[in-house]
């Protein structure tokens, strides 16, 4: 009786925590469900509600649901988590409830599964397992969403030099930096989807009437990229000082190369050292193998019966 005791417990607690959870958000929330589907269908207060993805999510999250277990306790905590999502791709308006829900279910649902599996072992054991499954299900979301950022990250930075060299041409040719920038996503739809998606949306939020400026900064939180950064405040400097925009975005074109290159170096120069280990701890112990091996069967052979024979 003693065995199931603790995973009944814990069974028990969970289902008392989630039902207690959900039914205290359906008393207080009741029209929770009604307003979204409104606002679903009236599409909010228009265009504008749409661009500005990193205004239209709630500050703080609505109390007595799972999401908060795991949504950290500071403003600025979830702000830098929902500023990762956007970046990401993950751009809905409840992104940020779903992911703390996400790390929440995932840290409950491992220890629950793992009952069948520990109803024999000691209490000191299962403890461990149970802490062990928790902090990997709890841990594994965000693992999974650094690596989709960087992801993203990548699959914008590697067509940027050509994109910067197409905004020149554009500009130099006697287009407007909105035009230009709605050239470039045009042209650049096929090759890069992904960049080309977010010049596309900050073309559309200047058409909507939202300042070039406060576009630009958009684009440049959106993707995160220190890069893009650095043409965000190109474009907004030379429009503000009214400086030669074709020459600005030229020397940014250069030295966005010239970085390039200098990471391309940098990752040349690290496999020898790579090249170094693997050798040590695979190649070299094969190695010896092959040329020692053969000499010590024939030691083996010759001395071994020599040695038998001086001892009889």
């Amino acid at each position: 009786m003693s065995d199931f005791l603790v995973p009944a417990l814990g069974m028990a607690t969970f289902v008392t925590v989630v039902g207690g959870a959900w039914a205290m958000r359906s008393v207080l929330s009741p029209n929770k469900a009604a307003a979204s589907r409104i606002a679903a269908t009236t599409q909010g207060s228009g265009l504008k509600r749409k661009l500005n993805l990193f205004d239209e999510a709630p500050k703080t999250l609505p109390r007595f649901q799972i999401s908060s277990m795991a949504a950290p306790s500071s403003e600025l905590g979830r702000n830098k988590i929902r500023d990762k999502l956007i970046q990401a791709g993950f751009r809905s308006t409840t992104n940020l409830e779903r992911y703390f829900s996400l790390r929440a279910a995932c840290a409950l649902v491992p220890p629950l599964m793992s009952v069948a599996f520990v109803s024999t072992m000691k209490l000191e054991a299962i403890l461990v397992i149970f802490l062990g499954t928790a902090a990997l299900g709890y841990y594994l979301p965000a693992l999974v969403l650094n690596a989709r950022l960087r992801s993203r990250q990548a699959a914008i930075m590697r067509p940027f030099p050509d994109a910067l060299d197409l905004l020149v041409c554009c500009v130099e040719a006697g287009l407007g930096i909105d035009a230009a920038l709605r050239r470039v996503a045009e042209e650049m739809a096929y090759a890069a989807p992904l960049l080309s998606s977010e010049l596309q949306l900050v073309s559309h939020e200047i058409a909507a009437g939202v300042p070039r400026a406060d576009a630009l900064r958009g684009l440049d939180r959106r993707t995160g990229l220190s890069e893009m950064g650095a043409l965000v405040s190109v474009l907004i400097q030379s429009d503000r000082f009214g400086t030669s925009v074709a020459k600005a975005l030229r020397i940014h074109a250069e030295l966005v190369r010239a970085k390039r290159m200098l990471v391309a170096e940098e990752h040349a120069a690290q496999i020898s050292p790579k090249l170094t280990v693997v050798m040590i701890l695979f190649i070299l112990p094969t190695l010896m193998v092959v040329l020692v091996g053969p000499a010590l069967i024939n030691i083996g052979r010759n001395l071994w019966p020599t040695l038998s024979g001086g001892g009889s």
